[in-house]
């Protein structure tokens, strides 16, 4: 098939640039989803210095990888989020953060987005991966009781702190998929559904398929595929097992530890969970879906240079080619 599958770097920042592209090349991916982080891709220095730039392809280059998605996750988080704290702190990075006013930090973020969207284009990529952040996911709960025109005005807010980075993308001819996940403005289905309808459908504005948080939230991954199958733009590949029910484990987490046996799911490897991915995967060919599958490495049990080659292979064990003909004409008689 022509899909390639890449490996997304932003659990790999701990090792050289380099060296995470020898790791993959060498277990057979096809790409990297390059997290802008300044250990492996610092978005200024790329856009500011030429030899830099020109650096970072060449190691691309040089381990036969290609480059199809960039994601600035930490910097979109920053654009909505209310309040912003030492949390917000932690992922923005010096030059975002400055003196720490909220309305500057958000600002800076936003050009920051902007700014990917520039980088992307420049390295050929198509797509930018990320988050929006949400001034409403603190009243998920909604209790104590929270007005109406409280949730309108988050997806307003939204839109409005969006739309203007969504010109940029335009006008570099990238598009920004926000990974669906609680804590953001678009978290499961129906606030999917609310958050494209709030910024008008735009073409520039899409969405990563990443099942994992879907899964413990009772959303379907395949036929959310189907439902929002013109705006999926990115697809990433991470697993979630649910735990059986015991009257204890709850789906929310409990604030325990990611690997902890008491909570009541957990991230594991691709194909090593619930979700169900030939499903999922029969989707993906359904709606004519050709971009990258990302594998994104977050289990807590396994070592990730174990996992990333296993996912690797479950992965690729489903991109089937499609049939020669569709099945409601290949037997029909002459």
């Amino acid at each position: 098939m022509t899909r390639p599958v890449t490996l997304f770097t932003a659990q790999w920042a701990d090792l050289p640039f380099e060296e995470v592209c020898e790791l993959a090349a060498g277990w057979g991916f096809d790409g990297l989803e390059i997290a802008c982080k300044s250990q492996h891709l610092d978005v200024d220095r790329a856009l500011s210095d030429e030899a830099y730039l020109r650096g970072r392809k060449e190691i691309l280059d040089r381990h036969g990888l290609g480059v199809w998605a960039l994601s600035n996750h930490a910097q979109g988080q920053l654009v909505c989020d209310d309040p912003l704290d030492f949390r917000h702190q932690n992922i923005a990075g010096s030059r975002t953060w400055g003196d720490g006013d909220a309305e500057g930090v958000r600002a800076r973020a936003s050009e920051q987005v902007k700014k990917t969207a520039i980088l992307a284009r420049k390295l050929g990529a198509g797509v930018v991966t990320g988050f929006t952040g949400s001034k409403i996911w603190r009243y998920v709960a909604m209790y104590p009781p929270v007005p109406e025109e409280v949730i309108d005005d988050g997806y307003a807010d939204f839109a409005r702190r969006w739309n203007p980075i969504m010109d940029v993308f335009d006008s570099e001819g990238v598009r920004f998929a926000l990974e669906v996940h609680p804590s953001e403005i678009a978290y499961d289905y129906w606030t999917t559904a609310r958050t494209l309808a709030a910024i008008d459908r735009r073409a520039a504005f899409g969405l990563n398929w990443d099942p994992s948080h879907m899964m413990w939230q009772d959303v379907d991954p395949a036929n959310f595929i189907v439902d929002f199958a013109d705006r999926i733009y990115h697809v990433d590949c991470k697993d979630t097992r649910i735990r059986a029910k015991d009257g204890r484990a709850g789906r929310l987490g409990s604030h325990l530890p990611w690997g902890s046996p008491r909570r009541g799911w957990d991230f594991v490897s691709a194909g090593q969970g619930d979700v169900p991915f030939e499903d999922a995967f029969r989707a993906l060919a359904a709606i004519g879906y050709e971009g990258p599958i990302s594998i994104e490495w977050e289990d807590a049990r396994m070592s990730r240079l174990d996992g990333a080659p296993r996912a690797l292979s479950f992965v690729r064990s489903l991109l089937w080619d499609p049939p020669h003909a569709r099945f409601d004409t290949a037997f029909t008689q002459d």
